[in-house]
């Protein structure tokens, strides 16, 4: 489970791990799911326990068969610190990112507590962006358990963003992504909601990425925000120094 991505902000997909179970708002209409079940009908090997937990230790060295330096998104079908992936497997996914210097790995969590609390045990090699999802006030704990992570690239995916976001505090972190939710029962976003992160971001010189609006057709919706693209991204100057 590795491939070119249609995701905005990375260009490869590797999943040594696919399946998750739903823990806050965000997870309600999952696409990874959705993918899952459809891959798991279709006769996927990957997914015959369709959407459960399950480790691939054959894709543990797939970063090393990309010749080209790419940006990886790590588990897009999962999520690497949930609770069923065991810290020996999670480690073994470090040492595979590790010893890749060219690329830079992408990982994003909503269980933000048991990285907090397993971070100490990884090997932060500064190819390893971390960040975590935050969709709604509920969720902006989250933000502090990444503030202890010491990686060189930490980042916030506000994604689905399904409420005004008051206040957060965004010391100590490189990069925000923003998007609207898609799909079957995508749920609305609100343009004010998005220049108020815009606008903070701003503030804390955190390069700004708009994803999407969203919706049932994302595609017809767009991703201008007053007229404009903002793509924004970490700069990679620090992997050569």
């Amino acid at each position: 489970m590795a491939g070119k991505s249609t995701i905005e902000w990375t260009q490869v997909t590797w999943n040594p791990v696919t399946g998750c179970t739903k823990i806050s708002a965000g997870c309600k209409n999952c696409y990874a799911e959705r993918m899952a079940k459809r891959l798991h009908l279709m006769g996927s090997k990957r997914y015959i326990n369709e959407f459960a937990v399950t480790l691939h230790e054959d894709l543990l060295d797939f970063p090393k068969t990309l010749r080209a330096p790419r940006q990886i998104f790590v588990n897009s079908m999962s999520d690497l610190f949930h609770e069923e992936v065991p810290l020996e497997f999670i480690q073994k996914v470090f040492t595979s990112m590790n010893a890749s210097p060219q690329h830079v790995f992408q990982v994003l969590t909503k269980r933000s507590g048991r990285l907090a609390e397993l971070a100490g045990q990884l090997h932060w090699s500064k190819n390893i962006w971390m960040g975590v999802t935050v969709e709604d006030n509920d969720n902006q704990y989250r933000i502090a358990d990444l503030r202890k992570v010491g990686a060189a690239v930490r980042f916030i995916s506000f994604e689905p963003l399904l409420s005004e976001i008051i206040k957060p505090d965004l010391r100590g972190m490189n990069w925000i992504i923003v998007g609207g939710e898609s799909g079957p029962g995508a749920r609305p976003i609100r343009q004010e909601w998005v220049e108020s992160l815009q606008k903070q971001a701003h503030r804390h010189d955190i390069p700004f990425f708009f994803k999407q609006w969203g919706g049932t057709n994302k595609k017809k919706s767009g991703k201008l925000l007053n007229g404009k693209v903002f793509q924004e991204s970490p700069s990679y100057s620090f992997l050569e120094a």
